[in-house]
């Protein structure tokens, strides 16, 4: 029996294939658009059984050639670009290709774990996996939003009898092999290569009532990310959408400073603070860019109790220990 990765190049679903790699999974499909060619190294250092384009997939699966030989389907694939403005595009990528794996997966009784977002909350405060909290900002998140809204019709109409079906509402995910993202790569990659080149790192000036660099995300590793996927892939009587970040709001300041002590200890210097670190320039702020306001999220912290009331219960890394961790991986491959 196989498992299929979608967007298996891609930055979840690269360190997907490595975490089941590393508990001994082979027979793997690795599904993706290659398009955009340099994903490939993402799966370098992967075993995988099959790479087959997104779009011979779909077909492939529709005309049954994978039916009763898969046993799940971690389905990351999508379009993840905020700022995208092609609504029939987003529609099509990510709502309309998740339907069909969803009703695929009911037919075929294949567990489905897939990938929704934090950005079904729009700019709300409050972040519970219930209906009333949810109004995404950008079509982005309303592609999502539809997404899980289907998915709880399908199994509440299935009654409890359904195969598994588990939506992941990522947070903002870091860590390794999201180089290829571009300008929507983590914010901690994107300072350990400012200050690499520049010696600094620069954050947005304050927002929404927030401080300079005092806005808050939930940000959550990739390996974190992982576990938690495996989690619920060992246990296919468990369904549902969960939050899934680290549970914790740390500044984007926080952020910084960890990706600016992280590229001073590669050099043999010690850690500072921050009031020292934008004494030296080492940290700087930058106007609020006009084409984000209304449609940035200031503050994001992911509540867990559905999650650690479906048995989860490991702890999740802290930004400090996350971004160190980044820094040296991506220090070893520069």
């Amino acid at each position: 029996m196989y498992t299929i990765v979608t967007g298996a190049a891609g930055f979840i679903g690269s360190n997907l294939v490595k975490a089941l790699n590393e508990r001994g999974v082979r027979k793997i499909i690795a599904v993706d658009n290659l398009t955009k060619a340099d994903k490939f190294k993402n799966l370098v250092d992967c075993e995988v059984a099959d790479y087959i384009d997104k779009q011979e997939f779909i077909e492939r699966l529709l005309a049954g050639h994978f039916d009763g030989d898969v046993e799940a389907i971690l389905h990351e694939g999508a379009c993840s670009d905020t700022m995208e403005t092609d609504g029939r595009y987003m529609m099509e990528n990510n709502y309309r290709y998740s339907l069909g794996l969803l009703d695929w997966c009911l037919e075929q009784e294949v567990q489905l774990l897939y990938a929704s977002s934090a950005a079904t909350y729009g700019g709300g405060g409050v972040f519970k996996e219930e209906r009333q909290y949810e109004a995404p900002l950008n079509v982005y998140g309303y592609s999502k939003f539809l997404f899980d809204q289907i998915v709880r019709q399908r199994l509440a109409e299935a009654g409890g009898s359904a195969s598994q079906v588990v939506g992941f509402r990522y947070f903002n995910v870091y860590g390794p092999r999201e180089s290829h993202k571009g300008r929507m790569a983590s914010v901690a990659f994107h300072h350990y290569n400012q200050f690499r080149a520049d010696g600094k790192v620069k954050l947005f000036e304050g927002c929404d009532g927030y401080a300079n660099g005092e806005q808050r995300r939930d940000f959550v590793a990739v390996s974190d990310v992982a576990k938690v996927n495996l989690f619920f892939l060992d246990h296919p009587e468990k369904s549902g959408i969960f939050n899934l970040g680290s549970g914790r709001a740390q500044s984007f300041n926080d952020v910084a400073v960890a990706s600016v002590n992280g590229g001073r200890a590669l050099a043999g210097e010690a850690a500072l603070p921050l009031d020292e670190l934008l004494r030296r320039g080492q940290i700087e702020y930058i106007p609020f860019p006009d084409a984000l306001k209304g449609k940035y999220q200031s503050f994001t912290q992911a509540d867990l109790t559905k999650l650690r009331a479906a048995g989860y219960d490991a702890e999740f890394a802290t930004v400090e220990e996350g971004v160190k961790h980044y820094v040296e991986w991506l220090n070893a491959r520069v």
